[in-house]
């Protein structure tokens, strides 16, 4: 058996490695073991066809949040934020393209093409989440309160919410509560008339969930995105690199700091003795006791397949077991001969310089509810949502001089199908999904040099990914804040004492922002004080 360590992390992802750090920085040295060659999780940079390399699973996620950043001094261990003027593309389906520029004034100027009106409440929109999105910021990096006793802390912290809240004014306090149940469908109805921008901006409350845009509650989830970024239609940067440079600053800064990682280790089994974490069994038999043990695992993963479940409360099984994480994306990485021309910027003045940010393809809010129906009864979109970039645009890097890498998000591909299983239906997605792009850019057939499908089984078999949900589960109003992943086990910690969590099934489970990590990290430090 190896020396008794401190802490031991389970996984590599993005919020361990943070977590990994803010432990490290109070000098608890904790080892943080990854099954892959690599870390980072779901956010990694990976080859898939000689010479060209991309995001292999999140391309637009987060972004992280500014204060880790900061903390973690990223930019000295070599993250470099690209960005491009224009955040999205829109094609439209009577061949006109929407260009929204990150300048609010410069993206309403493109919206008066389409509907003065709109333009206006363009500006009226980003506004409002810039206003409730500096209240709901404060929420990401809270832990959530225990509902039946919450703590003095807890009281206080909420307090400070609380009136930054009561600031907004009657009339915007009665407005965000309103906001919050209800489908994304009827928000962007209060704002726009056109329906492809409706759709643009819907889809961010749909993006990585098992919802369509009038599925209850998916308003709320565009307003958690908002709170770490207002713009609209979300986050279009990444790092230089792609995400896999982000987590590889992630990782060099932990190790600075004085944590130890290892790839190549897989964990099997949580040790628990007497009612407490006391170590892990790596496969091959190695064990390494710990005082505690953090899984950046999702929490399925973690309690019901890591931990026997003779050490948990059976009504806490139970709840686990029926813990949705069941995922509806997949991705299409392209390597491409050259840019792909879209119809819709053929007589557009900006050209291929649209296609430096993210590209939407949902031309209105039914496309979206369609695409939806199909996964309900257990087969894949046949006109699917895509949210796809081309981040060789702006980082040569990724691929060989004139050529260019495509990562394309797709929704909705259901973890489980009705007919057949994925290792058959898996090329039929992959051509589904092209001919989808290809009726706006035409030529895309022509100019793929090789292809790489990811299915809700090879993200969760790939990547560790339960259910093959890129978010540790679903992000619903059920499964968030206090109730993330369970009522009552909000705080990072489980039934094991000594047990913690700290991936994305946690609050706030979002995207790339790293908040669970840090905020696991804190929890973990005020037990050990």
């Amino acid at each position: 058996m190896a020396a008794a360590r401190e802490i031991v992390i389970v996984g590599g992802g993005h919020n361990a490695l943070v977590a990994a750090f803010y432990l490290a920085q109070k000098g608890l040295k904790p080892l943080v073991l990854e099954r892959r060659a690599v870390v980072g999780g779901a956010a990694v940079t990976e080859e898939f066809h000689p010479g060209f390399r991309c995001s292999t699973v999140a391309h637009a996620g987060g972004p992280p949040l500014p204060s880790i950043v900061r903390y973690m001094q990223l930019a000295k261990h070599g993250l470099e934020k690209l960005e491009s003027p224009v955040r999205l593309f829109a094609p439209s389906p009577d061949g006109r393209a929407l260009v929204l520029a990150s300048d609010p004034s410069a993206a309403a100027r493109q919206i008066e093409q389409f509907s003065k009106k709109d333009a206006e409440k363009y500006i009226e929109l980003h506004k409002a989440l810039e206003r409730t999105g500096a209240i709901l910021s404060d929420l990401l990096t809270l832990t959530p309160p225990v509902i039946e006793k919450p703590s003095k802390g807890d009281l206080w912290k909420l307090l400070k919410v609380g009136r930054k809240f009561r600031g907004l004014g009657k009339k915007e306090m009665m407005r965000l509560l309103r906001w919050g149940p209800m489908a994304v469908a009827d928000f962007v109805a209060e704002f726009f008339e056109t329906d492809l921008l409706r759709a643009a901006v819907a889809a961010r409350g749909i993006y990585g969930a098992a919802m369509g845009p009038w599925s209850a509650g998916s308003t709320a989830l565009l307003l958690l995105r908002a709170a770490s970024d207002p713009f609209p239609v979300g986050n279009s940067a990444y790092p230089r690199g792609g995400m896999g440079a982000l987590t590889k600053a992630m990782a060099a800064a932990a190790i600075q700091a004085g944590a130890e990682i290892r790839t190549g280790a897989e964990v099997e089994q949580i040790v628990v003795k007497d009612g407490a974490a006391a170590g892990v069994v790596l496969r091959g038999g190695e064990e390494i006791s710990a005082k505690r043990v953090v899984s950046g695992a999702d929490p399925q993963r973690t309690l019901l397949g890591l931990v026997d479940p003779v050490h948990l409360p059976p009504s806490f099984t139970v709840k686990m077991q029926h813990y949705r994480c069941k995922g509806m994306a997949a991705k299409l990485n392209l390597a491409l001969d050259a840019l792909p021309t879209f119809s819709a910027l053929k007589n557009s003045s900006e050209g291929n310089a649209a296609l430096a940010g993210r590209i939407h393809i949902g031309p209105g809010i039914d496309y979206l509810e369609r695409a939806f129906d199909d996964s309900k009864y257990g087969d894949f979109s046949r006109a699917p949502y895509l949210d796809v970039s081309i981040p060789s645009i702006l980082d040569s890097s990724l691929a060989p001089a004139g050529k260019h890498v495509m990562s394309i998000y797709m929704q909705f591909a259901p973890y489980r199908l009705k007919q057949g299983d994925w290792m058959q239906q898996r090329d039929a997605l992959a051509d589904t999904i092209i001919k989808t792009l290809a009726a706006h850019a035409p030529d895309l057939p022509g100019k793929i040099l090789a292809r790489q499908i990811l299915t809700p089984k090879d993200l969760e078999e790939t990547y560790g990914l339960t259910g093959g949900h890129p978010f540790h589960g679903e992000l619903a109003l059920d499964q968030l804040f206090t109730m993330r992943p369970l009522l009552g086990w909000a705080r990072y910690r489980t039934p094991v004492k000594g047990l913690h969590l700290c991936g994305s099934g946690t609050h706030p489970g979002n995207g790339i922002t790293g908040a669970s990590g840090a905020n696991a990290a804190r929890e973990i430090l005020n037990d050990l004080r």
